[in-house]
């Protein structure tokens, strides 16, 4: 298996510890490793023999700094894209890299910056993925829901069982983020998982479905990696949901409770975080809390004194405070949009 990690998300959302030079990937949320470094791990472990790494050109040093003493280091390549074009044109250079010669490997397509719990889980969820895929499917990988989510995307399973391995079906739709009402009517139905972002199949199912779906795409793939890459700007910007999977007629699903999140807000996280009897999060070595409750807390610096305040995210660097409340953590990217449009770039 050939991994691919899309490492070129900003995690806006996670401002101000994520920033433009330090992105949600490479932040560490979760003990002494980056987020990124968790993911290379969990890949390794699932059975990865290559990993191929795909962010900015800006983040390829701070990528391979970050990695430059991972265990799986030998395993690792990093390229970086010349500018932005979402997840299609991403996933086309790695095609384009691994086209000639290995169109029966499978490429395995994962997101740098989500949380898994239960690691063993994705294993075996893995390896059937990639067994499914060896028989000429695409497959996403689908998390079984444990509530009403209006914050994911969905994927509707069939009732068509596909290949030879028990608990892959074929997909009836991809959904996008709905409603609380059409949430709850997924999640009761048992039909419908959260989409991860995780993509599967043999190099050659997925150049061929860039083929049929993505022309002007595949036209450069076939024209190799150099070529590829000097044409990037020139490709257009549409993301591998829009572009393949939704559209394919050889799209299946395999599912799992993996215990993931893709930690997409302050809150997000704080749910993953072992609270105190207060159901706060406290990460820092000064932070005096009194009468606190449901608070996140994440102190770096200065020393933070709190008293009698309750569900708010109070983030403290070394340039910036940040303060809202907990449940709109998710609406953090408006402060980013000023911080734009009054060209304060030291604080992006």
């Amino acid at each position: 298996m050939i991994s691919v990690i899309l490492a070129g998300g900003k995690g806006v959302r996670l401002w101000p510890e994520s920033r433009e030079a330090r992105p949600k990937q490479l932040c560490h949320f979760f003990g002494n490793k980056s987020m990124l470094e968790h993911t290379v791990d969990r890949l390794a472990a699932a059975g990865s023999e290559e990993i191929l790494i795909i962010t900015n050109q800006s983040q390829v040093e701070p990528v391979a700094r970050v990695l430059s003493e991972n265990k799986y280091r030998d395993k690792i390549e990093i390229v970086g894209e010349p500018l932005g074009r979402n997840t299609a044109p991403a996933i086309g250079l790695a095609l384009a890299r691994y086209l000639p010669g290995r169109g029966d490997d499978v490429l395995a397509i994962f997101p740098s910056d989500h949380y898994i719990r239960d690691t063993q889980a994705f294993r075996e969820v893995i390896q059937k993925a990639v067994q499914v895929a060896g028989e000429g499917y695409l497959v996403t990988v689908g998390i079984t829901p444990t509530y009403p989510e209006t914050g994911y995307g969905y994927i509707k399973k069939s009732a068509r069982a596909i290949g030879t391995v028990e608990g892959a079906f074929e997909v009836e739709a991809f959904k996008e983020k709905p409603d609380l009402q059409s949430a709850v009517r997924y999640v009761e139905s048992g039909e419908y998982f959260w989409n991860a972002g995780i993509f599967i199949g043999k190099v050659s199912t997925v150049a061929e479905e860039y083929a049929r779906y993505l022309p002007e795409v595949y036209r450069l793939i076939e024209q190799g990696y150099e070529i590829y890459l000097a044409n990037y700007e020139n490709l257009p910007n549409i993301s591998m949901d829009y572009g393949i999977m939704e559209k394919s007629d050889r799209v299946g699903v395999v599912s799992g409770d993996l215990g993931w999140s893709d930690v997409g807000s302050w809150k997000a996280l704080a749910e993953l975080l072992e609270p105190d009897q207060h159901n706060n999060v406290l990460v820092g070595d000064d932070i005096l809390a009194v009468d606190v409750r449901n608070c996140l807390v994440k102190q770096s610096e200065k020393t933070l004194a709190l008293l009698g305040v309750k569900d708010l995210v109070i983030v403290e660097t070394r340039d910036v405070i940040m303060i809202c409340p907990k449940e709109e953590s998710q609406n953090v990217r408006k402060i980013v949009d000023l911080l734009v449009e009054q060209g304060r770039d030291v604080l992006l």
